[in-house]
């Protein structure tokens, strides 16, 4: 039986007697897949994907009974078979048959061990008792010089994780064990049981209002089958390289130190406390880089006369720029992270020390915690604390911003706090206010700025668990004139050219730009034309195009992006005269290079401007993007009469476009649309003027 056949209900160990070792190996062999990706999603999300994926490995591994000899079948309280009715019920049955894991004890013992680790590792601790088993760091499997992770699904998969996320980890079993392993409540109530777990009616209670709450048009419960959650389907990542050399170095340093040490001592005389030199082993470099008194500081009109406009010339600001022992908290920090300080960075970020005296952007008090912003010339580093002390952990975040230009200086992230976002503007930024990308027509709401350009806090759409708004950044950059900004009469002409509803790009030395967080330090800025010449979400039009794909934005989430940008490239009149639609491909570039994603949309009309339909998507794909812009995309599409068309649309360069496979059929240029039965599938490809052939994206 394949490992994504569905699992029927709990086996019957009490008719057996006893259960052999081998049995258990054999059952645990054969269904490996299915158990390690049931402890990945019962284990709590708080690991870390690295440590999940080990971890689940680890469980799973050492879910066999200790020694060689039978497990007598009293130890399991795994119930009898009821009998299944109807269609599900069938689907069970089948399942439960002599060949079925559901029926074979092995496989329901050591599922009931896997599930009874897995929660064990998401209890907390109590006094000074010692952790669980399952709550230490796996012995093996072990991974060096390496980080683990499943495949990154969209924007479903990654709602779905933060749902699951939100519930208890009983409720978080419940919920897979009906899903995946297609058990009733009262079988999954006593698994539960069985497992150790306390309150199983909450459990069921809150994985039954999870798995009906629809995420978007997927169903919670099959989205579980998604390669995002499959732990045995890896993508690998190095860890901090720099790091590792730093630690390498000074392990062979340490040795080195011992077998020295050890030989002095054997020595009748050696040299005194007194006489050791306090300077030795000690870099001047990395001296330098811990020296408050040393860090860089920019003047606040420096950016009036500099030749670049970017994180570079933004001055030292915060009410805690003088703070020394602030600023040596955040360098020691920095340069060598202790076991309470939390790093993260963005893809392809290092996460090493400061190469020498960085610059100082802000040091100052943000809702609940004390933050300073440092730059070094490749990266923006964000140190925070406990703004009451003690000895809470403290975060590291590291985001690349090399190349940067104004627009995508123009803010920065300063702070989270319960969903709501604050960000550190550009000196050059006149004003802020807030666009919600899904009201295309309505205003912007004004979003006042402290003296040192800090925010107000608004809801990030980053951190949200639906897509009922999505609010975006709205940045006025002011011309070079004293003060930091536009004159007053600019800033009307601005205004009154907003209000008519054209672009306020060029109006009186202003310009509007839009940015959103995406779960980053930098926030991503959003641009709408063509990949040649992008440009600001000004118009009416790039504002309802926006309307329709702001919910596609989770799938660039946490992925180092820089901007994403959204280009109509066709319009395509849909058969049986049904309107017109529309196609876009929506591209999100990253801070690194590579790793950008591509996305597909077809928007057909629409009355309450629903969101687009992804027709394709693609990673690390030069298409609509500045050096290649060709494109073509289709999709199965049904008439308000009931008919089904397999439509497709390319980029204008297109000479034809041609469907085959379950459907055929060509047209001259870059649109097509053919006839076909639902659930039609076909292959589309298009010609150039010069014959060349074009892929569909994928």
């Amino acid at each position: 039986m394949s490992d994504a056949a569905p699992v029927g209900a709990l086996g019957t160990l009490g008719a057996l007697g006893t259960l052999g070792v081998e049995q258990a190996e054999a059952a645990l062999v054969e269904h490996y897949t299915r158990l390690v990706r049931l402890a990945y999603l019962v284990l709590p999300p708080s690991l870390g994907r690295n440590r999940r994926v080990l971890t689940a490995h680890a469980l799973v591994q050492r879910s066999l009974p200790r020694g060689r000899t039978a497990v007598p079948a009293d130890r399991s309280t795994i119930p009898a078979q009821n009998r299944a009715q109807g269609a599900e019920g069938a689907e069970r049955a089948a399942d439960r048959t002599p060949t079925g894991p559901g029926r074979n004890p092995g496989y329901a013992y050591v599922r009931e061990r896997v599930l009874r680790q897995a929660l064990d590792a998401g209890r907390p601790s109590r006094g000074l008792a010692r952790p669980a088993r399952a709550q230490l760091p796996p012995l093996l499997p072990r991974v060096w010089g390496l980080r683990l992770f499943p495949r990154s699904g969209g924007a479903d998969e990654l709602a779905l994780d933060q749902r699951l996320s939100a519930l208890s980890g009983p409720a978080r079993a419940a919920f897979v064990l009906r899903g995946l392993e297609l058990l009733t409540d009262e079988e999954v109530r006593r698994l539960l049981h069985a497992a150790g777990a306390e309150d199983t009616e909450s459990a069921l209670t809150d994985a039954t209002e999870a798995a009906e709450q629809r995420i978007g048009t997927a169903d919670p419960v099959e989205l579980l089958r998604s390669p995002e959650f499959d732990p045995c389907s890896l993508q690998a990542r190095p860890t901090d390289l720099m790091r590792r050399r730093q630690y390498g170095r000074a392990a062979l340093a340490a040795g080195a130190a011992l077998l020295v040490c050890g030989t002095l001592l054997g020595l009748p005389h050696g040299r005194g406390p007194d006489d050791a030199d306090p300077a030795y082993g000690r870099g001047a470099a990395l001296a330098a880089a811990l020296d408050p008194a040393r860090v860089r500081r920019i003047a606040p009109a420096a950016w009036h006369t500099s030749a670049r406009t970017d994180f570079s010339v933004w001055p030292a600001r915060g009410p805690l720029a003088k703070d020394r022992a602030l600023l040596r908290r955040a360098l020691t920090a920095w340069a060598v992270p202790g076991d309470s300080v939390q790093v993260s960075a963005t893809p392809a970020t290092p996460s090493g020390p400061p190469m020498g005296s960085p610059q100082l952007l802000y040091a100052g008090k943000v809702d609940a915690a004390r933050v300073v912003l440092f730059h070094d010339g490749l990266r923006v580093v964000r140190y925070a604390e406990p703004a009451a002390g003690g000895e809470g952990l403290a975060a590291l975040d590291f985001a690349r911003v090399d190349s940067a230009d104004a627009a995508e200086a123009g803010a920065l992230v300063v702070g989270r706090t319960d969903g709501d976002v604050r960000y550190l503007t550009a000196p050059w930024v006149r004003d802020t206010s807030v666009r919600d990308l899904l009201d295309p027509s309505g205003p912007a709401r004004p979003l006042r700025r402290d003296a040192d350009g800090v925010t107000d806090p608004l809801a990030s759409p980053a951190m949200a668990s639906d897509c009922r708004s999505w609010n975006a950044l709205s940045v006025r950059d002011g011309s070079a004139s004293p003060g930091g900004g536009a004159s007053d009469g600019d800033a009307t002409a601005a205004d009154a050219a907003e209000a008519a509803g054209g672009s306020t790009e060029k109006a009186g030395g202003t310009t509007n730009r839009l940015l959103t967080d995406l779960g980053e330090l930098t926030p991503a800025r959003l641009t709408s034309g063509p990949p040649s010449a992008p440009g600001d979400v000004s118009a009416p039009a790039d504002r309802a195009a926006w309307a329709r794909t702001a919910c596609l934005l989770p799938a660039m989430r946490s992925h180092g992006v820089r901007s994403v940008n959204s280009w109509a490239y066709a319009r395509q009149p849909l058969p049986e005269s049904n309107g017109t639609a529309t196609w876009f491909c929506t591209r999100a570039e990253t801070w690194r290079g590579p790793g950008s994603r591509v996305l597909a949309q077809f928007q057909a009309p629409s009355e309450n401007a629903a969101p687009g339909a992804v027709a394709a998507r693609a990673e690390n794909s030069p298409a609509c993007g500045a050096r290649e812009s060709q494109l073509l995309a289709g999709v199965l599409w049904k008439s308000r009469g009931g008919d089904w068309y397999v439509l497709a649309a390319g980029s204008g360069r297109l000479e034809s476009v041609e469907v085959s496979g379950g459907v055929r059929g060509s047209a001259r240029g870059n649109l097509l649309a053919v006839r076909a039965e639902e659930g039609a599938r076909a292959e589309l490809y298009g010609r150039t003027p010069d014959g060349t052939r074009v892929e569909s994206l994928r």
